[in-house]
């Protein structure tokens, strides 16, 4: 039986339907939008039935459409993985991959591990980008965003990369100015530094603990790395951001004896991403280059 729609169409349309408009879609696929309605319309005409339904406000699936698309993503998904199966071995993914990342994030834990990667897949062509806050994909145009805490993106699909563990620091020269340190309620008559944009990441894991108001805040955790060696006060941070600090002498842990677990969501790293065949090999090369190199305890 000869198929009536092509699969690369079927991909066009289904960019359609995940990010909900044609110029989405098109930003996304790096196509031009005229060539993404052609490729819709071509599916419905074959079809004999309107998969969208087009005002000049938004693009929504029609019931049919909805199954339809459903049915798509599972065909397509199968044909995918049967490309894989066959994919002649040794045969390594090229073409540009954009990975955005905090900033503490980028700088301490990908960035050593560029020079590595690009060696082992020399034709990806990576593109680096940070946010402090969580990003939009499709506005960004990132293929993978590194993503702390707990995530509420159900349409994105997520790989676990570990998880972090807080610790409350100061730096021996703050230490040594200020009064010392042996109970959380200490804290009320010391400079604290925290996040100013993102208020859950000022919750320090401390039982009983509400959300710090800090002394300073800003935007960046690196800034606020470096505030605290700097001797501006004391601040809750990633260890993946401060483990040599630490080792080095430069940063002192504080209060571990009452550091609970209890931040959970804010320990946790994962890197995020929309399906998509055409870059998955580049997405998985990526993932499982870094993973098992991170230093996040």
């Amino acid at each position: 039986m000869k198929l009536k729609t092509r699969s690369d169409d079927l991909e066009v349309l289904l960019a359609v339907a995940e990010f909900g408009g044609f110029s989405a879609a098109a930003d996304a696929l790096d196509m031009q939008v005229a060539r993404v309605s052609r490729s819709v319309s071509k599916v419905e005409a074959q079809l004999g039935a309107a998969i969208f339904i087009r005002t000049t406000r938004q693009v929504r699936l029609t019931d049919d459409g909805k199954a339809f698309v459903e049915s798509v993503k599972k065909g397509l998904e199968q044909i995918q993985v049967a490309e894989s199966s066959i994919t002649q071995v040794g045969e390594l993914p090229k073409g540009k991959l954009r990975v955005d990342a905090a900033s503490p994030f980028l700088l301490h834990q990908i960035v050593p591990l560029i020079n590595g990667f690009k060696n082992a897949f020399p034709d990806i062509e990576l593109e680096l980008t940070s946010s402090e806050e969580f990003v939009d994909l499709i506005e960004k145009r990132t293929d993978i965003a590194i993503r702390i805490g707990k995530l509420e993106d159900s349409s994105l699909k997520a790989r676990i990369l570990g998880k972090s563990p807080l610790c409350i620091v100061a730096s021996p020269q703050y230490l040594s100015q200020n009064k010392a340190i042996s109970k959380p309620s200490d804290l009320n008559v010391h400079q604290t530094i925290g996040f100013s944009n993102i208020k859950q990441l000022n919750k320090w894991p401390l039982k009983g603990l509400p959300t710090y108001i800090p002394s300073t805040a800003a935007s960046s955790g690196e800034t606020i790395r470096q505030l605290v060696l700097s001797g501006n006060g004391i601040a809750c941070l990633s260890s993946f951001m401060i483990e040599d600090d630490i080792k080095q002498g430069r940063l002192v842990k504080l209060l571990q004896p009452y550091v609970q677990s209890i931040s959970l969501d804010r320990e946790l790293i994962n890197a995020v991403y929309y399906p998509s065949s055409s870059i998955a090999k580049r997405i998985n090369a990526f993932i499982d280059y870094i993973k098992p190199r991170l230093r996040l305890t």
